[in-house]
């Protein structure tokens, strides 16, 4: 994608990152843990304007879960709470054994999308994720089994030479998502989006999370260059500084923004249509 996909009006992909995995109620009162939790802020976000909804399990104490069956829960609260958004089921994860990084793929049905991290992460203070290129390659053959579409999760240079050294193996279009923060993510810097997007080769989709306070600005350079974008708690737990934001707040403004940069926000049958996506 380009500055003039951006020209043409291109619609824009919303997703939504409801709850993460790292931080909990501590954080935000109104962060969303359970299935019934995260299917109500699913449905919100879905209205506002999220095409896709990024998912997340959690254990009934509210920590990280990985588990089929606590997936299975979630997905089906979430389908049961929406019309028709795409399901995009979280693999990431720090210090979690490789075996249990498959288990959100094998749900019934798979999810459509999934999300791959790219390598080795660092984030906060003792979250390190080894992500080995085993474990990448284990993880998208799985994906291309069940016909899952991957997101490629780039979170610094490296991340995307080993995602430009996968294109071929991947059903057009590539989807490559740029994440941008703290630790061993990108420095959220304007040029720094610019110059992975000119490394891209055509035909290449992006989407792009800002962390933090980098949400607001990153996404919407993300617009403007034609590339697609991901807002939600689970980046940004603040609407402005000092005020706590909702998941529904974040994808209103995220849809706003859009069309008032004249690009008109995708709807789930457009989003399939526009990352290949198998449908289930």
């Amino acid at each position: 994608m380009t500055y003039d996909d951006y020209l043409d009006g291109k619609p824009t992909v919303i997703t939504a990152a409801l709850t993460g995995g790292v931080h909990g109620k501590e954080a935000h009162p109104d962060l969303p843990e359970t299935p019934e939790e995260i299917a109500s802020a699913a449905a919100a976000c879905e209205a506002a304007g999220a095409s896709v909804l990024h998912l997340h399990a959690r254990r009934e104490n509210g920590e990280r879960a990985f588990s089929a069956e606590r997936f299975q829960e979630v997905a089906d609260a979430v389908r049961a709470a929406t019309d028709d958004a795409v399901l995009q089921h979280s693999t990431g994860g720090t210090a979690a054994p490789d075996a249990l990084r498959h288990e959100p793929l094998r749900t019934d049905p798979a999810p459509e999308m999934a999300s791959l991290d790219m390598g080795p992460l660092n984030r906060y203070d003792r979250l390190t994720s080894e992500n080995t290129r085993e474990l990448v390659a284990s993880l998208h053959a799985e994906m291309k089994e069940r016909e899952i579409k991957p997101e490629l999760e780039v979170f610094n240079d490296g991340h995307l030479n080993e995602s430009l050294s996968i294109l071929d193996d991947l059903e057009d279009p590539p989807y490559l998502n740029f994440l941008f923060g703290g630790g061993t993510t990108s420095p959220p810097h304007p040029r720094n989006l610019l110059n992975r997007v000119e490394a891209l080769p055509e035909g290449v989709e992006f989407n792009v999370i800002g962390f933090g306070p980098h949400q607001l600005p990153m996404t919407t350079q993300s617009l403007l260059l034609g590339g697609h974008v991901r807002v939600g708690l689970e980046d940004n737990r603040y609407y402005e500084k000092g005020e706590l934001a909702t998941n529904e707040q974040l994808v209103a403004r995220a849809a706003r923004l859009s069309e008032e940069l004249g690009r008109p926000v995708a709807t789930p049958a457009e989003t399939r249509e526009l990352l290949g996506l198998r449908g289930r």
